[in-house]
């Protein structure tokens, strides 16, 4: 059998289950126990906890929303302003080299959490999908969260 070393996800699993929607939950937890990169007033940037790949940020709205057509002006101007500003802090604080960006809207498509929009954000970098994802089915992540985010967090422009 094989075994992937995950320390952190102990914490996870032994952590109770909030009840409604979890990205607004999140919300309400402190940046570093959400790991929120950062706040903005309709919008806000966090690191996924099951990331595709290291540094796999989401921007979402505060507001509960599900569709792209229920969001405000302001709603759509922020989330589009973090997206660019998400993108220089992945390229400053992580040096990625692309980008995927997108959002998995409803269940046929692959939204998880189909009930609040959120756009994935994730870096890549040149010969970064190798062996591990298709012969071993595994993601490496060759940095703890906190690292990354502290890491973005950093590099955030103003």
């Amino acid at each position: 059998m094989e075994r992937l070393w995950a320390p952190w996800r102990l914490s996870y699993l032994k952590a109770e289950r909030p009840e409604g929607c979890v990205f607004c939950g999140q919300a309400a937890l402190s940046d570093e126990e959400a790991l929120i990169v950062h706040r903005g007033e309709h919008c806000y940037v966090v690191l996924n906890l099951y990331p595709y790949g290291s540094g796999h940020l989401m921007i979402l709205p505060f507001r509960h929303v599900a569709s792209p057509g229920d969001r405000t002006g302001p709603e759509r101007n922020e989330l589009w302003d973090l997206l660019d500003r998400a993108l220089q802090a992945l390229e400053t604080g992580l040096g990625s080299q692309g980008h995927n960006v997108g959002m998995n809207l409803g269940t046929a498509a692959g939204a998880g959490i189909e009930d609040h929009l959120h756009l994935h954000v994730v870096p890549r970098w040149r010969g970064d999908v190798n062996f591990m994802p298709a012969l071993a089915d595994v993601r490496v992540m060759p940095q703890h969260l906190e690292d990354t985010r502290a890491a973005l967090v950093a590099a955030w422009p103003t």
